[in-house]
């Protein structure tokens, strides 16, 4: 399995959650489906970080990031 895949998509959906709550708080209504969200990605997140032999140092995440892309282009 590659972890760094999972790190890098749990990042993506825990960001794109944000607006989402953003919109929700703002609206006066409940962030049932961005809270499902942040679950996901953090779990997808906490996952790839405790799987991963040596875990992911914060200086190495742009670097999972790159690898990421760099294998979606080739």
């Amino acid at each position: 399995m590659d972890f760094d895949l999972i790190l890098v998509v749990g990042l993506l959906i825990a960001a794109f959650s944000l607006p989402a709550i953003l919109s929700a708080f703002s609206e006066s209504r409940p962030p049932r489906g961005a809270a499902l969200m942040v679950m996901i990605g953090g779990g997808m997140i906490a996952y790839a970080v405790t799987q991963r032999p040596g875990g992911y140092p914060i200086d190495e995440i742009p670097e999972a990031f790159l690898r990421v892309v760099g294998r979606l282009i080739n």
